[in-house]
């Protein structure tokens, strides 16, 4: 009897261990779909490279606190990324801002959860993960330096920008 339940209590302990633990997976074995969905998290690597504004890209603004994206901010995404699909050479990066308001850390995080944002809607609209590289700057590079309402709105934002033609960049392996 002492033999039968250890050989059921390790039969459950087996089945367990097999179900709680998490399937390896080679990407290169997922078939094209999911091989897709594994490069999605690799970003460019434009850390040399000078950044520039591309003007047929607009930035898109933020409430306060908030790197959720607006109506407003979708139909501009959307937009943007029709020049992206034009232009599939270009590799860009999204940088996040945030008002001076908050300390120096909590607006890096929020600022890198904007650009985050934007490059996953980016994403959903079909432009390649390994094309967006993000960025914050939280508080850093401010567009307005007054203590109001509408200077804040201002420094709220995400913007798309590429690298000069001259600056190095290169994708991450």
């Amino acid at each position: 009897m002492k033999c039968s339940n250890f050989a059921l209590w390790a039969s459950v302990a087996a089945f367990s261990a097999c179900a709680h633990s998490p399937a390896r997976k080679d990407a290169s074995a997922l078939g094209s779909q999911s091989a897709d969905a594994a490069g999605a998290k690799a970003e460019p690597d434009v850390r040399a490279a000078t950044m520039i504004q591309i003007p047929e890209i607009q930035a898109v603004r933020f409430d306060y606190d908030s790197a959720a994206l607006g109506a407003d901010a979708r139909t501009q995404l959307t937009a943007n990324a029709r020049w992206l699909e034009a232009h599939p050479e270009v590799q860009v990066q999204v940088a996040g801002h945030c008002d001076e308001r908050g300390t120096v850390e909590y607006n890096l995080a929020l600022g890198q959860r904007r650009a985050a944002a934007v490059r996953s809607y980016y994403q959903h609209l079909g432009i390649s993960g390994r094309r967006i590289a993000t960025i914050s700057f939280g508080k850093e590079k401010p567009l307005c330096a007054e203590s109001n309402e509408s200077c804040w709105l201002r420094n709220r934002r995400a913007e798309t920008l590429r690298a000069a033609a001259n600056s190095a960049s290169k994708p991450k392996p």
